[in-house]
């Protein structure tokens, strides 16, 4: 042979040596995209924690153009946002468990939202509903708005 077989193929134990390298290089890339997954999904809630920054004009054209769009299409209501239950004081949970005064429980867009439906939308005979839209691990995840104007 005009080659040594040693440099050709690599003994069992440098192969799994080299293996567990890469695993362990893959494994540190998986944590490091986690890490910046969850900054930025921290970054996202604290943003819609906060006002929108719109004005109330704004926000009523915006809802108008909503309805109107949803209206076209044929539906009688429309989800206009989703948010995770971190955005509720509690949760969720008086969501959950439909408690009065659970409005009190929203904070940023989702407290926006309420807040232009009670002043604009509900004396025209709009309804609002909050609802948990999933139960990841069976605890209450997302919360979804819907706007209804239908039976």
């Amino acid at each position: 042979m005009p080659e040594k077989i040693d440099d050709l193929i690599p003994t069992a134990k440098e192969v799994q040596v080299q293996a567990a390298l890469k695993e362990a290089e893959k494994a540190d890339q998986d944590a490091r995209r986690l890490v910046a997954a969850e900054a930025e999904k921290r970054a996202l809630i604290d943003k819609l924690r906060e006002p929108s920054g719109l004005t109330e004009d704004e926000k009523v054209k915006l809802a108008a153009t909503v309805i109107q769009r949803a209206v076209r299409n044929g539906l009688t209501e429309v989800q206009v946002y989703r948010f995770p239950n971190s955005l509720c004081t509690d949760k969720g949970r008086a969501i959950n468990q439909q408690e009065r005064g659970w409005e009190k429980t929203l904070t940023g867009m989702a407290q926006e939202i309420y807040q232009l439906w009670f002043d604009y939308l509900k004396p025209r005979g709009y309804r609002i509903q909050y609802q948990i839209v999933d139960f990841p691990g069976g605890i209450p995840g997302d919360i979804s708005i819907v706007i209804a104007w239908g039976d």
